[in-house]
């Protein structure tokens, strides 16, 4: 079993902290270091290299989209995972835009917690269920409904893409995808 390390990213001191208790329980995930700000987050990310980092969406000096734009062009091997508060539409397509291979909740349990850092860690992409119908309503969205650019996006895709997004927001393995 290799080693999953992750880097955890959020203004709150406290949720850190609870997070890093329950990541600690497993013998597969490492926590390999903590920032509060977005350019905290950078400079942690570039000093500790991790799989995975657990990415807040909002927070003081550099929120976690612009964050993650600017993580990704140095080190596009970097999974990041948005765990945040906010599932408004204008936050869980920036955050995806932005390169987020994950969104999930901070009210999911620990359970989609571990499983979304594994998926990531794994180069698969996993969306709390709420998420997940946002994204699929979008692309079932009528045209001139969808934000903006989506209808071109939709134009290029094939029925079978369609068919593997509807997949993945059903939070699918690419394992079970590729069966499926």
């Amino acid at each position: 079993m290799e080693e999953i390390t992750v880097l955890i990213v959020d203004d709150h001191a406290l949720f850190r902290t609870g997070i890093r208790k329950i990541l600690e329980t497993q013998e597969d995930i490492h926590v390999v270091g903590e920032a509060a700000t977005g350019r905290e987050a950078l400079e942690q990310a570039r000093a500790t290299m991790p799989d995975v980092v657990l990415m807040d969406i909002k927070m003081p000096d550099l929120d976690g989209v612009e964050a993650t734009r600017r993580l990704l062009a140095e080190m596009p091997h970097v999974g990041v995972l948005f765990c945040t508060m906010f599932e408004d539409d204008e936050f869980v397509f920036a955050g995806l835009k932005a390169g987020g291979r994950g969104y999930i909740l901070k009210e999911s349990d620990p359970e989609t917690m571990l499983r979304a850092i594994r998926a990531v860690a794994n180069g698969e992409s996993l969306l709390s269920p709420t998420v997940a119908q946002k994204v699929l309503r979008q692309f079932a969205a009528l045209p001139g409904e969808g934000p903006p650019g989506l209808d071109a996006l939709c134009d290029d895709l094939t029925d079978r893409e369609i068919e593997v997004l509807t997949l993945i927001g059903e939070g699918h393995s690419t394992k079970e995808i590729a069966r499926e």
